[in-house]
């Protein structure tokens, strides 16, 4: 260890210090060769040179390690003499500390005695002082209060009750405690001398002092805020008592201005009141006192209840116009109020302030402060406009006019009447006027009554929640759900156009019902235009109808906002929507029903050459061509709609081309390849529906597609299976069962019908492809469809059909 470690500690680069030296190597590396032997004696020289200088380092250091015992002996005897004397050293500064510390607590011991002396001497003058001020206050406030000097004693008794704060510790002193009981003596006193001047300067019965107000009175009001505020509070109740006597005579019950129809009369009385009393006694009340404020919140208290009592006397009067007159005229007046008043006599000491937000053409969007006389537009646009935050209550809000609220159903009711007849107008004016005129410019036109509704469903929200947000904006929701589902049902659903057939006219609901051969008439360029502006109008009602929820729910109390529900309207509007839908589908399906049915009767065994297109195909095309422009382009607004009307068109068509292909029968090689060519021409414009005679090509929906190419690439599937060979039939039935990836027996008889085959080889055929079916996987009890994890075009028809018919029934 100690070799390996030694060149860590002493690094060298001669051989000679390695560990693992080898002499033999090193002479070598001296004498590589025998011509290098003759330089031996030099090379032996210097070996024997290193040596002596080896030996003298050794001897050197050796005889230098003989003194290092003695002289570290020596040093450290020096050190532990030099230790203790420092010890000695600390000792005695420890020692004088101290000794200092006593002589300082013996010098400064006097001097603590005199700061607590002097201590207990200020204490004893403040306090004399306080009793002097105490003692002299009480008289002066005694003398004071005999001669209703106001003004003085305002000030002095603030200063007195501060001073007495000071000896609270000492009421168990008598001279203290008599002093104290001398002070509530003298606020009592003053207490009831200044309201006794109060009923002396306006009594309750007769009429105020001609002389107007006095310097005492105006100090007494100060003195007041000192005292007790029971004291304060009793004389703003009598003075506005009295201030008010003269406005419960004029307005009597039986009085004739007492009725609603001069309703103007009560606030302007209290607006001349209110100027006469800033004139004559605004000085006299101190400004924070609020008196103005006050009379006026007292007035509306009054005037609610004798506004209750009436009209719960004269109830039968009370008509719309004459009710609404009333409430805006109050609600014009607590307006005023709150631009005026702060509101903080009503419990609520911040101030109230309106925000000033954008304007808005969407009824539910817009400011709704004076918009009841406004003419409003509304625009498709501005439903993707972000909603304003609700604008903060007036605190007057509802001050007098919720006494109007009992009343309100004669307010309901009128809306209920009035809403009624705008439908029925709505009904007559389309009769009258015929559809809108198609504006494909635009995108299909929305009908303009149901912006005409939404305004006036607007107006009735605003109006009534400015009257009550409680069970009367219940009430008026009810009365727009119901007109809502009749401008449904009658205005759009009812001017649908209708189809005829060979037993006469059919509803909307018998297009769903799937009965092959019945006849269905041609919608005309006007009637898909019109079917187009409904499902626009029913998209837009549909937006619209889920903001005003949105909107009263914002306007309704808290506790009521979940007995707003508007899904049902919404679902309606829906219904409507998938209604135009289906009667566009059916139009157009309809239309390629006669090509398709020529595509079955064809002779297909009979044809001996694969040549363009076949006539049926070009007859759809034309169909479709003629259809789907008009479509698109009255849809262009509500793209969706126009995604959902392909989709649905693919769903319906391809499966029913499915089945006239499977009534070709039976059919040659050449007939399969000319079919096969027709129905590869059919995938291509199915392809390109959406955009079809479209100037602006757009690419088709990823869902659309995926419908088309799946429903089609079947249809093509079963004619390379009838087009293959059926010898040898194993291989035939493999085949089947790779390109179809169907296990029925029903489709597979089919495409053996197409080829024609006998029942005999059907027989062994069908024996064959049972046997060659896959077996089922382990837990699937019914293997009838193994190989298809998704449904076929025809499946997922058959389940929009059954939906159809639910939505039917449900109807």
């Amino acid at each position: 260890c100690y070799f390996l470690s030694l060149p860590q500690v002493f690094p060298s680069q001669d051989p000679l210090d390695r560990a693992d030296f080898n002499a033999v190597e090193y002479i070598n590396t001296l004498f590589p060769t025998e011509q290098s032997l003759a330089n031996i004696d030099e090379v032996v020289n210097k070996i024997r040179l290193k040596i002596r200088r080896l030996d003298d380092n050794i001897r050197t250091v050796v005889r230098g390690q003989t003194n290092v015992g003695q002289d570290g002996r020596q040093a450290l005897e020096e050190a532990q003499k030099a230790i203790q004397q420092l010890f000695g050293k600390i000792k005695d500064i420890k020692d004088k500390a101290e000794k200092s510390e006593q002589m300082v607590k013996e010098i400064t011991q006097d001097i603590k005695q005199l700061d607590h002396a002097k201590r207990h001497l200020t204490t004893s003058i403040t306090t004399l002082n306080h009793l002097h001020m105490l003692a002299g206050g009480v008289d002066s406030l005694e003398a004071m209060t005999r001669r209703r000097q106001y003004g003085e004693v305002a000030n002095l008794l603030q200063g007195v009750v501060n001073v007495l704060e000071h000896f609270n510790k000492y009421m168990g002193i008598p001279q203290i405690r008599q002093l104290s009981e001398r002070v509530k003596a003298a606020q009592n006193e003053l207490g009831q001398q200044i309201l006794a001047d109060f009923e002396e300067a306006f009594p309750s019965q007769g009429t105020k002092r001609p002389g107007g107000p006095s310097n005492v009175l105006r100090d007494a009001c100060l003195v007041a805020n000192v005292l007790d505020p029971r004291i304060k509070q009793e004389i703003i109740k009598k003075f506005i008592k009295q201030h008010l006597s003269e406005y419960l005579v004029l307005f009597q019950e039986n009085q004739d201005v007492a009725w609603l129809d001069k309703i103007d009369r009560r606030y302007a009385w209290i607006k001349r009141q209110l100027v006469d009393y800033e004139e004559k006694f605004g000085r006299m009340f101190p400004q924070e006192w609020c008196m103005t404020e006050r009379i006026s919140v007292e007035f509306c208290h009054v005037t609610r209840t004798e506004l209750t009592k009436i009209m719960r006397t004269r109830a039968k009067e009370i008509e719309v116009k004459l009710l609404l007159f009333a409430i805006q005229r109050t609600t014009n007046f607590e307006g005023l109020l709150a631009k005026r008043f702060s509101g903080c006599t009503l419990g609520d000491g911040t101030a109230k302030k309106t925000e000033v937000l954008p304007p808005s053409t969407n009824p539910f969007l817009e400011d709704e402060i004076g918009t009841e006389t406004d003419e409003i537009v509304i625009e498709k646009s501005d439903m993707d406009r972000p909603k304003k935050p609700k604008v903060p209550d007036n605190p007057f809000h509802g001050i007098v006019s919720k006494c109007f609220e009992p009343h309100l159903y004669v307010y309901i009711e009128s809306q209920d009447k009035n809403l009624g007849e705008l439908i029925d107008r709505f009904v007559a004016d389309f009769k009258a006027q015929g559809p809108p005129k198609p504006n494909v410019d635009e995108g299909g036109a929305v009908l303009p009554s149901c912006a005409d509704l939404f305004v006036y469903y607007k107006k009735c929200m605003v109006q009534c929640s400015q009257l009550s947000t409680g069970e009367p904006m219940i009430a008026l929701t009810t009365i727009f759900q119901k007109y809502l589902r009749e401008y449904a049902w009658k205005i759009l659903s009812g001017n649908l156009p209708k189809t005829t057939s060979s037993s006469g006219g059919l509803t909307i609901t018998s297009l769903l019902k799937e009965k092959e051969g019945s006849e269905v008439a041609k919608f005309t360029f006007e009637e898909l235009c019109l079917i187009c502006s409904i499902l626009s109008t029913a998209e837009y009602c549909l937006a619209t109808t889920q903001q005003l929820e949105e909107k009263l729910k914002e306007k309704v109390d808290a506790s009521l906002m979940e007995r707003i529900n508007l899904t049902g309207e919404m679902d309606t509007f829906s219904i409507v929507i998938s209604n135009s839908i289906q009667l566009l589908v059916q139009d157009l399906d309809a239309a390629c029903d006669p090509a398709l049915t020529a595509m079955s009767k064809m002779q297909w065994q009979n044809v001996e050459h694969v040549g363009d297109q076949s006539p049926y195909v070009t007859s759809v095309i034309l169909h479709i061509k003629q259809n789907v422009p008009i479509i698109r382009d009255n849809l262009a607004s509500t793209r969706k709609y126009f995604t959902q009307f392909c989709i649905k068109f693919a769903n319906s068509f391809i499966p029913k081309f499915i089945n006239h292909i499977f009534k070709c029968k039976p059919i040659s090689m050449v007939g399969a390849e000319q079919l096969l060519l027709d129905t590869h021409s059919l995938k291509m414009v199915l392809l390109d529906l959406p955009s079809i005679g479209s100037q602006v090509v757009r690419k088709a929906p990823a869902s659309y597609t995926k419908i088309v190419v799946k429903g089609m690439t079947r249809a093509e599937m079963i004619l390379k299976v009838v087009m293959a060979p059926h010898e040898p039939p194993v291989v035939f039935v493999d085949n089947y069962i790779k390109l179809l990836a169907d296990c029925s027996t029903d489709t597979f008889q089919k495409i053996l019908d197409m080829k024609g085959l006998k029942r005999s080889e059907q027989s062994s055929m069908l024996d064959l492809f049972r046997q060659r079916l896959p077996a089922p996987p382990s837990g699937v009890e019914n293997p009838g469809c193994l190989s298809l994890s998704a449904p076929t075009p025809e499946q997922e028809s058959s389940r929009i059909r059954k939906l159809e018919k639910l939505i039917k029934k449900r109807l």
